[in-house]
């Protein structure tokens, strides 16, 4: 499916997005990369200007935006019965997809949701039913108080910048990175965000991990795949 955006809106975040000071050093065609410490100088700063502009996106539209997300992830994702998903909980201005979380049960679903164990450990996906209670974790984010252990078939994984190979800029904390690097390859792992988080690239390096996929409220970006030769 060819991805849907707002292509005024993508070409100015793209714009913005990409420094002269890193680009003339980095060609994500030929994998050539800028240094190290210039990718997390840029992620750093990139991040904090990403969030901020999600904060100020009004309550009432951001509801909207979750509910159209919702929308393109139930024709992505289409019949999830038996399989075990899991989502998040809202941090900072992230798309709410708890209606869409609370629901998976009624579809035939089992909800998960991700736990901090350790700082330098992968993410713990734990069982939760909506009627299930819940408990503070890292940052004060609910997280189970009785789910079991489990391995999601699929992750929904928040973004806080993507770009079009679907490489997803998180916090920083390294916390999906080594999730998603330690699950089985038949998990499909799907970003989340909002159109306006696209940008031109997040840099990727070689612990950086593609998503299947980015859903947001104009539609589903799937990685650019370049035909082999004689293809």
């Amino acid at each position: 499916m060819k991805p849907v955006n707002d292509n005024e809106q993508r070409d100015a975040a793209q714009e913005y997005a990409s420094p002269p000071c890193l680009m003339h050093r980095f060609d994500p065609l030929t994998g050539d990369r800028v240094m190290d410490a210039d990718v997390v100088r840029w992620r750093k700063a990139e991040r904090e200007r990403l969030i901020a502009a999600r904060l100020a996106i009004p309550a009432a539209d951001r509801s909207r935006l979750s509910q159209r997300i919702e929308t393109w992830l139930d024709l992505a994702l289409g019949d999830v019965s038996g399989r075990i998903v899991s989502v998040y909980w809202p941090f900072r201005g992230e798309p709410d997809l708890r209606p869409w979380l609370k629901g998976l049960e009624e579809r035939g679903a089992v909800g998960a949701l991700p736990v901090v164990v350790h700082r330098h450990a992968p993410l713990v996906f734990r069982s939760w039913r909506r009627d299930e209670p819940l408990e503070p974790g890292v940052w004060k984010i609910p997280v189970p108080s009785h789910g079991i252990a489990v391995t999601p078939d699929i992750v929904i994984a928040p973004v806080v910048g993507f770009d079009a190979d679907c490489f997803r800029l998180g916090y920083g904390g390294g916390f999906y990175d080594r999730t998603l690097a330690d699950l089985p390859r038949r998990t499909w792992i799907v970003g989340v965000g909002y159109e306006q988080q696209a940008i031109r690239t997040i840099y990727p390096q070689d612990h950086d991990v593609a998503m299947e996929m980015i859903v947001t409220e104009s539609g589903i970006v799937s990685p650019i795949v370049t035909p082999a030769d004689g293809s």
